[in-house]
């Protein structure tokens, strides 16, 4: 089986990126774009991908800063918390980790960010952007990161059948979209799927992205099938994981991608490509 590393796509990303900036700060001379990362509570998946993108910008040339809010905060207080990093003009933009604690309206800060400093395409005019296929708005970053990872390795899409295994509005649904405009043909599963385990043998490309540690093994897996991975969990022994049981499919996968080591260096290198992107919005 072929192990599909992101270290060498994240580069490619990170060439681009430099170009860009390089763009950027012709306009305005010395300017660095600065990320606001946006956490609520101390879940461990949450920190772990923080220090991921705070490291990915800071090697990219970018600023990052974390806004970190209590478990127990009310809606109210983190709306006005959250809009004053919204308006700040020394934040190019904002990267919200989620789910929110559920006293939290989330669609009401979905509607609050101001689409040009959403990075990962949560807010309405993002979202339908892409739904839509145009491509001036921007993409939820793991699910741009999926159509990255196949593209560099040279593993086509188009007539390919595409079982997503997860259907948030973070991963499943957009990248479903993305999929289909690259003319995959695309299956979205979810808990009340029947058959599961049949419908993803049926994958050319399988990509796992349904929040749980390690849930598809060699059983969900076709012969010579591509497996995606989009999800990382620390295990009680403190070392990351994702939806895939990564050992079990060995034998029959094509190709898979690790974690960590795998979508996750992808993902945060998108965010920075975003992030730059942004700030050439803000000063075109």
């Amino acid at each position: 089986m072929k192990i599909l590393k992101g270290a060498e796509v994240s580069a490619k990303i990170r060439e681009q990126v430099q170009e860009d900036l390089k763009k950027l700060q012709e306009k305005r001379s010395g300017f660095v774009p600065k990320l606001a990362i946006v956490r609520v509570g101390e879940n461990p998946d949450d920190m772990s991908y923080e220090r991921g993108a705070i490291k990915k910008m800071e090697n990219f040339g970018l600023q990052a800063q974390s806004y970190e809010f209590p478990e127990n905060i009310s809606h109210e207080e983190f709306w006005a918390g959250f809009q004053k990093i919204n308006q700040d003009p020394g934040v190019t933009g904002i990267l919200l980790l989620k789910p929110l604690p559920k006293q939290i309206q989330e669609k009401e800060i979905d509607q609050l960010i101001l689409p040009e400093k959403d990075l990962d395409g949560i807010s309405p005019t993002n979202m339908a952007k892409v739904f839509m296929g145009d491509g001036t708005g921007f993409a939820p970053c793991t699910a741009e990161a999926v159509v990255w990872m196949l593209k560099e390795n040279q593993i086509p899409i188009a007539g390919k059948r595409v079982v997503i295994v997860g259907r948030s509005l973070i991963v499943g649904k957009p990248l479903a979209m993305l999929m289909m405009k690259e003319n995959g043909t695309v299956t979205v599963c979810h808990t009340k799927t029947a058959d599961l385990p049949g419908t993803c043998r049926q994958a050319e490309i399988l990509v796992a992205a349904a929040g749980r540690p390690e849930l598809l093994n060699d059983d969900y897996v076709g012969d010579e099938a591509v497996v995606i991975d989009v999800g990382i969990h620390v295990r009680e022994d403190g070392k990351l994981c994702g939806d895939v049981d990564f050992d079990s499919i060995q034998e029959k996968a094509f190709a898979a991608t690790p974690v960590p080591g795998g979508v996750g260096t992808v993902t945060t290198a998108v965010l920075a490509k975003h992030l730059v992107q942004a700030g050439l919005l803000l000063h075109r």
